[in-house]
């Protein structure tokens, strides 16, 4: 969750540094700071709080050097201050690290009792000091390194200097992402190629268990036997533009407006318009024969999955489970050879959905991945990768990423449920010609924005706020609670309608809005029901329904939003962009920031 940065270059590196590590900020900013080599030595720069912070000390505290590694903390070992920040250093040594090294504490008590001392409450700093360790006993930085690096238990990224070697770093990489980039007599390290999009476009994304020896010559890789491997320069489509703001205010304002067109990207690569249907790539089990289907991911990603759930079990007529990829993963749960497994990442990287996908695979069940990173792990790792097409997502509130992947999975069920002859030519047609109206039907949406600002004033003078909904809308509901949550901060849950009346309708009084999620579906007068109970306990309504619902319920709310009236199948997507939309703007309201909100990071890559 962290970003790292390391830069061999021939000018000045704390410009790079700085400016690699504005594109990682969103992995984490809790702290930052860069390390160079002034004159063969070490040489430091830290800062609590966000990187405007450590821009700050380096305009009045300068830091010369042409070697150098940066990094932005997402705090895990010892509260967040200067002293915890990185990078990490002894005299001979600077580490920056993404990831947590399990026996840290082992090694802490091996290296104190050996005479050294900490500055720090991180486990980080052992890297270092058992790195020195191993040079005062005469080994040199790269079997010091390589002999460090067989003793840390956990998931890593590092990048590493060393005090009189102006032309050496090393990267490491154990479970945590790292990335080389490749310049023209310059090497640069960093956790995504983001960070290094500036600086070059040809990227290698080290192995697992890889570490790597960087010069202004190049890189040598070997393995985590320390045999030398090749792995491939690929020239990467992320570019230094595509991680601007655009004119807006915030990066997740920017992601929320781009959704029509991403949408519509993302369909693009699964809509064939000559036949009118859906073409996946080939997949490593037939749709038509598994017995089950189980989809893993967290946080948003798993509320998209609980809206496929439902596709897929009664469009395509499937079996299907969803879990939390960090309960999935201990719970060591029994899969049958001829299920499937789906996982669900924006980053590709997420921690826990890694460790379910490996389980699969070593279970014998074959994995497609949905993710938005082509050259992420999950993707390299899965049996086929089923990209969502949203460009980068900055903003730590997932938006886009969101409604691309429900884009996907409803593509998905659609061509499950035509090879299972669930349904016929006539309702494929029609599921189809659904999908491709959303990007124009997105668009519609977004023309609620000043309505919801409004109300937004209203849900941010609230303690709690609930959502509801049936069906479909129960899972939005769960995901509009969160996007509140993140980055309002205030206590929200999402709740399945029907389940009001046994326990939660205690929750509600008149200071409690209730964002209802109801379109006018064979569920709607259920969900209506659930309403007059809300109402009736002087609960504030705030209704998000089509003409038709509202004309039915919406002179009782406290506020409806009309929404287009489009197929039930693909309501899930279009209904998320308003309660993204409440969310920022209750946010903004409240002067929050948006982009970073406190205690969170983008790519969770730690436990």
């Amino acid at each position: 969750m962290c970003g790292i940065v390391g830069v061999i270059s021939n000018g000045e590196a704390a410009p790079l540094l700085v400016e690699g590590l504005k594109r990682l900020e969103y992995r984490g900013y809790d702290s930052a700071g860069i390390a160079t080599l002034v004159n063969g030595e070490i040489d430091r720069r830290r800062a609590e709080g966000k990187l405007v912070n450590l821009e700050k000390t380096l305009q009045t505290m300068p830091i010369r050097g042409q070697i150098g590694i940066g990094h932005t903390r997402w705090a895990t070992h010892g509260v967040p201050n200067e002293r915890n920040a990185h990078p990490h250093a002894t005299a001979s040594v600077a580490v920056v690290h993404n990831g947590i090294i399990e026996n840290f504490q082992e090694l802490k008590s091996e290296l104190v009792a050996h005479g050294h001392n900490f500055e720090s409450d991180t486990d980080t700093e052992v890297v270092a000091h058992l790195i020195t360790r191993y040079l005062a006993e005469g080994q040199s930085p790269i079997d010091a390194t390589a002999r460090t690096l067989k003793r840390l238990e956990g998931a890593f990224a590092l990048a590493i200097i060393f005090a009189g070697e102006p032309n050496l770093m090393i990267g490491a990489r154990h479970g945590s992402p790292l990335a080389i980039g490749w310049g023209d007599g310059e090497m640069y390290l960093g956790s995504d190629a983001f960070a290094l999009a500036p600086l070059t476009q040809r990227i290698t994304y080290i192995e697992d268990g890889d570490w790597t020896i960087l010069s202004r010559q190049g890189a040598e890789i070997r393995d985590e036997h320390d045999v030398k491997v090749e792995r491939p320069i690929k020239l990467t489509a992320v570019s230094g533009a595509l991680t601007g703001k655009g004119g807006y205010r915030h990066y997740m304002e920017k992601e929320i407006w781009e959704q029509p067109t991403v949408i519509g990207e993302t369909l693009k690569a699964y809509y064939n318009p000559t036949a009118r249907g859906i073409t996946l790539p080939e997949l490593p089990f037939d749709p038509a024969t598994i017995s089950r289907l189980t989809m893993i991911a967290c946080g948003s990603a798993h509320y998209s999955t609980m809206v496929a759930r439902y596709w897929f079990e009664r469009i395509a007529r499937l079996p299907t489970d969803v879990d939390i990829a960090s309960e999935f993963r201990y719970r060591e749960a029994p899969l049958q050879k001829d299920s499937a497994l789906i996982v669900v990442s924006q980053s590709g990287e997420t921690a826990d959905t890694l460790a379910a996908l490996r389980f699969a695979r070593s279970s014998g069940v074959p994995v497609a991945a949905v993710v938005n990173v082509a050259e992420s792990t999950i993707a390299r790792e899965a049996s086929v990768v089923l990209r969502t097409h949203a460009g980068p997502e900055i903003g730590v509130a997932s938006t886009k990423a969101f409604t691309c992947q429900l884009t996907t999975l409803a593509c998905l069920t659609v061509a499950f449920a035509s090879a299972r002859g669930a349904i016929d030519a006539n309702t494929k047609a029609k599921l189809t010609a659904a999908l491709t109206e959303v990007p124009s039907r997105a668009a519609d949406v977004l023309n609620h924005d000043s309505t919801l600002r409004s109300i937004a004033q209203v849900i941010a003078e609230a303690r709690a706020v609930l959502y509801v909904g049936r069906g479909t809308s129960y899972a939005l509901a769960m995901e509009g609670a969160l996007k509140l949550k993140e980055i309002s901060y205030i206590h929200a849950e999402g709740y399945a309608a029907g389940e009001l009346k046994h326990g939660p309708i205690a929750l509600i009084d008149e200071n409690t809005p209730v964002i209802v999620i109801a379109p006018s579906d064979d569920l709607f007068y259920k969900t209506a029901s659930n309403m007059q109970e809300i109402m009736a306990r002087g609960g504030k309504v705030i209704l998000l329904s089509d003409a038709r619902g509202i004309a039915a319920l919406g002179a009782k709310a406290m506020a409806s939003i009309e929404l287009p009236a489009v197929h039930p199948f693909v309501v899930p997507i279009l209904y998320s962009i308003p309660v993204q939309l409440l969310a920022y703007h209750v946010a903004v309201h409240k002067g929050n920031d948006v982009d970073q909100p406190r205690n969170l990071a983008k790519s969770v890559t730690v436990e």
